[in-house]
């Protein structure tokens, strides 16, 4: 079992920065791959980026190319989404979650945080 707990969401302007961070429990979360996904006002829930157990791999959806980055600290049981460069279309929940593949389906996906908004105006 592990429990995802999203921090760092908030309200910034277009072009600004945000760092979500996300803090598991328990002592196996280094054998688990990691995703982010987002859902926005009226729309379905979506693939950000995602990273395997031990960090050397990670793969990101188009939107996030070049402006967000994931990471991990097997050490602090955290998983972390650097956001650069923010649009208003970056408006949404973000989610993290563990599974044991990284993939950008969510049915991949056994356990899930309870999501972290961000609000980026124009």
């Amino acid at each position: 079992q592990v429990q995802l707990v999203e921090s760092g969401g908030g309200l910034v302007q277009a072009g600004g920065s945000l760092r979500l961070s996300c803090a598991a429990s328990g002592r196996t979360f280094s054998s688990y791959a990691m995703g982010w996904f987002r859902q926005a006002p009226g729309k379905e829930r979506e693939f950000v980026a995602t990273i395997s157990s031990n960090g050397g791999s990670t793969y990101y959806a188009e939107s996030a190319k070049g402006r967000f980055t994931i990471s991990r600290d097997n050490a602090k049981n955290t998983l972390y989404l650097q956001m650069n460069s923010l649009k208003p279309e970056d408006t949404a929940v973000y989610y993290c979650a563990a599974g044991q593949l990284g993939s950008s389906r969510q049915y991949e996906y056994d356990y899930w945080g309870q999501g972290t908004q961000v609000a980026v105006s124009s």
